[in-house]
């Protein structure tokens, strides 16, 4: 689909996208533009750690008469059995209210956790040779660069081929060099957005990597713990997958959410609004009872 196709279906959203004010290509702007031309009814920046990005873009969506619903993506990590630990991202959403100034400052301490993270990969990749400072990242993505601005350098100096080739040699889960933050247990990340005034959603539950037991074994733990959602349309779920996430969802009590996870370059096979080859199809009717699901 091209940025000037209407979506066939009336009144389809984006609930997860991102701006280069995490690790996106497009600037706010450029995003609220191309969800409008795109014949979307409203579009969720979620950007990782910061609302800058949706601070950034309300001005351009207000004068466009569009409607943008502040969100963001958060990282935490779960306890498993032995000992193990299980990483879960969080959308959060706030389609109402403004967020908490507590949850605001909680989210200084999280971005914060990111810079240290972003230093010791830095550390990482200098042990294996690898030269690149913590300084030439913040260039590029300022206080939250994250692995892909690691990975644009990466190719730049010669170390990578492109971003899968720097993902798979340094960056991702199973590469030596890899480094993961430490993030707050998912529970507690869940309980800070409810107090916040947020609705909290588990993104790309297909990334969980799981068992169907342990799958609703997890989700039914973050419910009690005050989880409202689940993002059933996703680029990675397959039509199969989006069938038993929405059973699920039904079966434990979460509402239904969706959204492309939108990057611009950084996915050029994800479009935004339609994911990849048109699997995401997201109804209005989802943030409609988001809206109606009490969150304080």
């Amino acid at each position: 689909m091209t940025d000037s196709a209407e979506a066939s279906d009336a009144r389809l959203i984006d609930l997860h996208s991102h701006t280069n004010a995490s690790d996106g290509t497009f600037s706010p702007a450029e995003l609220v533009l191309s969800a409008k031309r795109r014949g979307l009814s409203a579009l969720a920046i979620t950007d990782h750690d910061t609302f800058a990005g949706y601070e950034e873009a309300l001005p351009v969506a207000r004068a466009e008469e569009f409607e943008l619903i502040r969100g963001i993506e958060l990282n935490s990590r779960l306890r498993m059995g032995n000992k193990r630990e299980q990483y879960v991202h969080l959308l959060a959403y706030w389609p109402g209210e403004e967020p908490t100034n507590e949850f605001n400052a909680w989210l200084e301490e999280e971005r914060e956790d990111r810079r240290n993270r972003n230093q010791r990969l830095a550390e990482a990749l200098g042990a294996r040779g690898v030269e690149i400072t913590l300084e030439e990242v913040e260039a590029r993505g300022r206080s939250l660069a994250g692995r892909p601005h690691f990975a644009r350098i990466l190719v730049e100096k010669g170390y990578a081929e492109d971003n899968e080739d720097a993902f798979q040699k340094y960056l991702g889960e199973s590469a030596p060099s890899y480094v993961e933050r430490q993030s707050a247990p998912a529970e507690k990340v869940i309980q800070k957005v409810r107090k916040g005034g947020g609705f909290p959603v588990v993104a790309h539950p297909v990334r969980l990597a799981m068992d169907r037991d342990q799958e609703r074994e997890v989700l039914m733990r973050l419910r009690a713990a005050g989880l409202l959602g689940l993002e059933i349309y996703h680029s990675e779920h397959s039509p199969a997958l989006q069938a038993h996430y929405r059973q699920l969802a039904e079966e434990i009590g979460l509402l239904p959410t969706g959204g492309s996870d939108f990057h611009g370059a950084v996915k050029p096979d994800v479009e935004l609004g339609a994911g990849r080859n048109g699997n995401v199809r997201v109804p209005f009717e989802f943030l409609e009872r988001m809206r109606e699901t009490r969150t304080i």
